[in-house]
């Protein structure tokens, strides 16, 4: 197991470093879809029921085109009109946690990009994570790594978002409308 989880480590780190700077420092991840969160909606999450940790969570819920707003120099958008109020009403409260990128891949010090599919919500705040191998590492203590994501956070925060594609994402479903 030490030797799998090294292994997966050193890949996130991998992909972190080997990113280009063609987005601002500090800004959402945004992949081939041209949204943030792949275009899912990220007010959905909240109103999901959650699955226990271990099991996978109910699939993101595509946005759409006609309900979009600009938050963190990206473009998010949501399922109806209903959710695209609630997220002006309070856009940090809904994004998701370190830009959307991968919230175990910041706890070991890099970004990677956020996989809509792979969620958790923990206090309140939205996380996601790069594939599922990756969820079992960060599941196996949430709160350390948060810990762990917080502390590493500030200081890469500057640096450019991830350009790299989120592996096995179905960017078919961008958003509708």
């Amino acid at each position: 197991m030490k030797r799998r989880t090294t292994a997966m480590v050193a890949a996130i780190l991998a992909i972190a470093t080997t990113t280009g700077p063609s987005a601002d420092a500090g800004e959402q991840y945004v992949d081939a879809t041209k949204f943030a969160n792949s275009g899912y909606d990220v007010v959905a999450y909240f109103d999901m029921q959650q699955a226990p940790v271990g099991a996978p969570q109910p699939p993101a819920v595509p946005g759409s085109k006609a309900f979009t707003a600009t938050y963190n120099g990206a473009t998010f958008a949501f399922a109806n009109a209903e959710h695209l109020a609630r997220f002006e009403a309070d856009p940090a409260r809904y994004a998701p946690q370190y830009d959307g990128h991968c919230a175990y891949g910041v706890s070991k010090g890099g970004k990677v990009p956020g996989n809509p599919n792979l969620w958790r919500i923990v206090d309140g705040k939205l996380y996601l994570n790069i594939t599922p191998n990756v969820v079992m590492f960060w599941e196996e203590d949430i709160s350390g790594n948060l810990t762990k994501s917080e502390t590493n956070w500030p200081g890469i925060e500057p640096t450019p978002a991830s350009v790299a594609p989120v592996p096995k994402l179905d960017t078919a479903l961008a958003p509708s409308g």
